[in-house]
């Protein structure tokens, strides 16, 4: 459910992936990883259906990103899969898309840019955008279970790297 919120339209689209490789098996060529293969099919069915029924990206385009300050990752150390993909699910779709599609997926902006049909800007602005709200998300995070330990102010809050 990286891509979408809803599990019934997350399991539409896992069989719709799977009719697809079903129906597409023989056009593998064996070029690269069947396992990679496999997944650029259900990125690709993910990404088709979100284009179709959910267009949410703006013309916004930032010809830089920011760069964030390295700190220690504390939290994130502390952190399960599913507690993360939980605030990512808290992200806009938009945003969750890129950060997967970069960070997960490994495309990079350009790949993403012609993906999705944005400019590499787009994509850039979007990831650092996301990145920032999940940093703050986990900064916010880390404050309260400070303040659940009753050993510190919110704003004593120390940054988190990604």
């Amino acid at each position: 459910m990286r891509y979408v919120r809803d599990r019934e339209t997350a399991y539409d689209l896992l069989h719709d992936g799977f009719i697809t490789i079903y129906t597409k098996i023989g056009s593998y060529r064996g070029e690269g990883s069947f396992e990679g293969w496999i997944r650029r099919i259900f990125v690709n069915v993910a990404l088709g259906y979100l284009r179709r029924e959910r267009p949410f990206f703006g013309t916004e385009d930032v010809s830089e990103s920011r760069t964030l300050e390295a700190r220690d990752e504390t939290v994130l150390d502390r952190m399960s899969a599913d507690e993360l993909l939980g605030l990512l699910d808290h992200l806009a779709e938009g945003y969750r898309v890129i950060l997967n599609l970069y960070a997960v997926e490994g495309y990079s902006h350009k790949e993403i840019g012609e993906i999705l049909h944005i400019s590499e800007n787009t994509s850039r602005s979007q990831y650092s955008r996301a990145r920032n709200r999940l940093l703050a998300m986990l900064r916010q995070r880390e404050a309260s279970e400070r303040m659940a330990v009753g050993g510190g102010n919110v704003n004593d809050t120390p940054g988190v790297r990604m």
